[in-house]
């Protein structure tokens, strides 16, 4: 994780966190485009204006973002440059140290993210058949609880 920073996102991210979610419906085949290029971005500043939003920087550029409101994870994504460089895990570690619980959706078709989470502690408790999200893809919830001594 060295040059990994992680910070509060700011009203100027809105771009650079839109863009992540953009490329990553670009470069899934399986994942669906509901929403324009603007609408992610719109929506990005949304969630930053919230305050759920962490970014991962690197260089002075956003390569990640966690987007988080209390219990409940709403998006993990880091640019396709920067996985598995520790960008992930940064972002995680900080939302996991500001909560005991912390619950969130997955689709199956991304076996990548469950690996992920399942390492970091993260419980399988529910999947569905995708009535229930925007995308109608089957998904997967997960809980994390932490450890009591």
């Amino acid at each position: 994780m060295t040059g990994v920073h992680i910070r509060p996102a700011r009203s100027t991210d809105a771009g650079a966190v839109g863009g992540i979610l953009s490329a990553f419906v670009d470069e899934t085949p399986w994942m669906p485009r509901l929403h324009t290029r603007a609408e992610d971005i719109g929506f990005a500043g949304q969630m930053i204006d919230r305050g759920w939003v962490d970014v991962a920087e690197t260089g002075g550029s956003v390569a990640g973002f966690a987007a988080c409101d209390g219990e409940t994870l709403h998006a993990l994504y880091v640019t396709a440059a920067a996985r598995r460089q520790g960008h992930g895990q940064a972002l995680l570690l900080r939302v996991l140290d500001g909560c005991d619980r912390l619950t969130l959706w997955t689709f199956q078709a991304n076996t990548g993210a469950q690996a992920f989470y399942a390492a970091h502690g993260f419980a399988e408790v529910e999947r569905t058949d995708g009535a229930g999200n925007d995308e109608g893809l089957p998904d997967i919830k997960f809980i994390w609880k932490r450890e009591t001594a």
